[in-house]
């Protein structure tokens, strides 16, 4: 049985939720200050360019997976669309 979008949507809500619950508990814990923001949008690499506008961010940090040759170009990188498309210093990590 396929799963409906709804029930897509609530699984997707709720990983982002526990994800953004655990990098709290860690930011907190260290004593490093944080805001997080929780948006849909159709492109995430826009998303994230924006929110960092708006918010007077200086720097982007992002994780890279490292796929190289046809999974990378088959799959796309949100962080390969940031740091081509954003006027802020894009750090990225593996």
């Amino acid at each position: 049985m396929l799963p409906t979008e709804a029930a897509y949507n609530k699984r997707s809500h709720d990983e982002a939720a526990r994800i953004v619950s655990a990098a709290n508990e860690v930011a907190q814990g260290i004593g490093v200050a944080y805001a997080t923001v929780k948006l849909e949008h159709e492109q995430v690499h826009q998303a994230i360019i924006e929110t960092a506008s708006k918010r007077g961010c200086d720097l982007i940090a992002m994780a890279s997976h490292g796929r190289r040759g046809v999974a990378a170009l088959v799959l796309g990188s949100v962080t390969t669309k940031v740091l081509t498309h954003s006027a802020l210093p894009v750090l990225v990590y593996r």
